[in-house]
């Protein structure tokens, strides 16, 4: 048996438009520089503090967990809006479709995002009942510790060694290397080539249909 967990934003679904927005309406309304897109995509993937902290420079520290909040509350706010999107990658469907019908694969999820923002992308999209265990930033300590993947393992019974995580993130690639996992990158996110392999990826694909020629 194989496990397979996905990171979500940049991977499975593009939503730096709106990270990006909200992290700007958070900063502004604190006085504080806005950061660029390139900055902002640069942290996705990161919990919120860890991220407020680095677009800051600084430790983390208890203005950055204010601005975490606010941050959240940004972006619950935005959902409403008509311009709201978090599409799916081209392909991604039609993979978690695929690896859901082999009996030798189990689908997982490890994110930065929240348990609600994962919620609503598994039923805007239908992928509740694919997703067997998903560890959030509301579970876990931020990537790239080891315990999301470690924890979807002892709760599916799968051996890291037998695990793939799937990241557009340097910090994905980190994660899955600490926990003993296959570290698998994708290139369509937010961070480079270069970056994911020189931080531990055994491979960097360019499709999803590739996943499905490494996961024999």
């Amino acid at each position: 048996m194989k496990l397979v967990l996905f990171d979500c934003d940049g991977t499975l679904v593009d939503s730096a438009d709106i990270i990006h927005g909200s992290m700007v309406a958070t900063f502004r309304e604190a006085g504080l520089p806005e950061p660029a897109m390139e900055a902002t995509k640069g942290i996705i993937g990161l919990t919120l503090d860890l991220a407020i902290a680095s677009l800051l420079d600084r430790p983390v520290d208890a203005e950055c967990g204010r601005l975490a909040e606010r941050y959240k509350e940004h972006f619950i706010a935005s959902r409403h809006l008509p311009s709201f999107r978090e599409p799916l990658y081209e392909g991604i469907a039609e993979l978690i479709e695929t690896l859901a019908g082999r009996d030798d694969v189990l689908i997982g999820m490890v994110t930065g995002k929240s348990r609600r923002g994962v919620q609503r992308v598994l039923e805007t999209y239908g992928f509740e009942r694919h997703f067997v265990t998903i560890r959030t930033a509301d579970d876990c300590p931020s990537k790239p510790h080891p315990a999301m993947v470690l924890e979807c393992c002892a709760e599916t019974g799968v051996d890291p060694a037998s695990t793939y995580v799937i990241g557009d993130a340097v910090y994905d690639m980190q994660m899955a290397r600490s926990a003993g996992a296959r570290a698998i990158g994708v290139s369509w996110g937010y961070h480079n080539r270069d970056g994911l392999l020189a931080t531990g990826a055994h491979a960097v694909i360019a499709t999803p249909a590739e996943l499905l020629t490494l996961i024999d």
